[in-house]
């Protein structure tokens, strides 16, 4: 199947033939539906808290940051804004020259209410000569939106959404970038005031990411009296993915070359296994709020991160106690019931005998994922799920994972009260304080294939389990409910014109 020069692009990529092979034989053989057995609801997988235990979570996670443990705050940053910015792209290749659609006039209308309308206006005077008003009082519309979208303009249309001008304060505006460096100091500050954060960049985008922080963090620093320690890190190029032509063939590109695209952010599994830490916290790049709203997100992140050190605590003594051998059979009993109702794991039918059983559902990387009510937003939902044991157990699922021509199936998914907006924090340590091999835990026979194009020509492309779906898939998974108003991403440009961000 491969020539030399195939091979030697393989290697020099860290993939195997046989790797590359079994890539291919997923696209012929397509991906296993998951056998779901509910939607998780408030008493049924997933817990609400009420005020009582919120204030005992809080002096949990309060009291865990004074000791002498590492937590970091987990940001992927890789993704560009273009798909942000598809609708102007659209009235750009419009044969109209007027905003006709609601979005373009909302765009327009609006448009000095963007975080990034001084810097539009300067673009606009150097570019064309006038500012944006005049432009638009010209009806010069599509010269405005090259300013924002090209190179010779703002380069907003290629830059990752992490550099984006997305907040306006009285005296300064604020990146996403900015706004994660606030909530680190906010909620993930460890005793000595050090706050680590960790983004994963694009490679040609990692300098501008580089040059922001330089910019910026010491005024952050004097501003929270904290001290940062911030790394990136790109995707790896070994776990990029091969692609095929409709007839499942290598597709090559037109000097015969074999296509490899980046394997999706079920990738950042082998970023996040590098991290040093007791404690990780997980939240996508776009999903911040300016200070005047942060309040809530901050409390639940340190809500979420009390639950998960209380949980973390008794699993250590129960497995050293089983280590041990120092467990008589109500104490197995009792650690099956935490299993159960505390962890959310259900025994399947097994010949394992009850200790080998508990030590395996113990000894294994653990989350709790904060989940806020379905508002009809597309992606992934928690459900209780059968594992490959015959266990069942919470996981967070994607629509793609679920056999709708199954009615009943169909009917657990549509019925979801509550859906997954990436609030994630993480114990990646085992009871000797040894890090877990994360990549040992994922789920291979999850992934996604998606249909693409390139140079004209159709083709298939191959996404690896995602971080927060199969690529976090045997770990011990908590669903904890949390307010809507913690989730606010920004998908297109006039999202920023919601309330959430001005």
């Amino acid at each position: 199947m491969f020539t030399q020069q195939d091979l030697d692009l393989l290697k020099s990529k860290g993939i195997t033939a046989e790797q590359a092979e079994k890539q291919i034989k997923s696209f012929e053989l397509g991906f296993p539906f998951l056998d779901i057995k509910a939607a998780a609801s408030i008493g049924n997988g997933l817990i609400s808290l009420n005020d009582e235990e919120k204030a005992d979570y809080l002096t949990a996670w309060e009291a865990y940051q004074k000791e002498n443990h590492r937590i970091v705050k987990f940001v992927p940053a890789s993704g560009a804004a273009s798909r942000m910015f598809k609708n102007l792209f659209a009235f750009l290749a419009a044969d109209y020259d007027v905003p006709t659609t609601d979005f373009e006039k909302q765009f327009f209308n609006q448009i000095n209410s963007f975080a990034f309308f001084d810097a539009l206006n300067d673009a606009c005077e150097v570019y064309a000569g006038e500012g944006v008003e005049d432009l638009v009082n010209d009806g010069n519309y599509k010269l405005v939106v090259k300013c924002l979208l090209s190179e010779n303009g703002l380069n907003y249309g290629a830059l990752p959404k992490g550099l984006l001008q997305f907040h306006q304060y009285v005296d300064t505006v604020r990146t996403p970038v900015e706004e994660h460096l606030v909530e680190g100091a906010l909620y993930a500050a460890d005793g000595e005031g050090k706050v680590c954060l960790h983004f994963t960049v694009s490679a040609e985008h990692r300098a501008l990411f580089e040059e922001l922080i330089a910019d910026k963090k010491s005024e952050y620093e004097k501003l929270f009296n904290v001290k940062y320690e911030i790394d990136f890190s790109v995707q790896k190029s070994n776990t990029d993915t091969i692609a095929v032509d409709m007839k499942n063939h290598p597709f090559r590109n037109d000097d015969n070359s074999l296509l490899f695209r980046p394997g999706g952010h079920g990738a950042l599994i082998q970023n996040l296994n590098e991290i040093k830490a007791d404690v990780v916290f997980v939240k996508n790049i776009d999903n911040v709020v300016p200070d005047s709203l942060k309040k809530e997100t901050v409390t639940y992140k340190k809500l979420i991160g009390g639950v998960l050190v209380k949980l973390q605590r008794r699993v250590f003594d129960y497995l050293r106690k089983l280590v041990a051998d120092d467990c008589s059979t109500e104490e197995l009993d009792e650690i099956l019931l935490f299993v159960e109702n505390e962890l959310c794991c259900k025994r399947g039918a097994s010949d394992e005998n009850l200790k080998s059983y508990l030590l395996r559902k113990l000894n294994r990387p653990m989350r709790v994922c904060g989940m806020v009510k379905n508002v009809g937003e597309p992606g992934g939902g928690p459900f209780l799920a059968v594992n490959p044991d015959g266990s069942v157990s919470c996981q967070i699922l994607e629509s793609s994972q679920i056999d709708t021509s199954d009615a009943k199936k169909k009917a657990m998914f549509e019925q979801g009260t509550h859906f997954n907006p990436v609030d994630l924090v993480c114990a990646i340590k085992d009871y000797k304080g040894e890090p877990f091999d994360l990549p040992h835990f994922v789920d291979p026979a999850t992934g996604f294939i998606s249909y693409k194009s390139k140079s004209g020509r159709d083709l298939k492309a191959l996404e690896l389990p995602g971080l927060w779906n199969g690529a976090m898939s045997d770990w011990n998974t908590l669903f904890v409910e949390v307010p809507l108003d913690t989730f606010n991403p920004v998908k297109t440009v006039n999202d920023l014109l919601r309330r959430e961000h001005q």
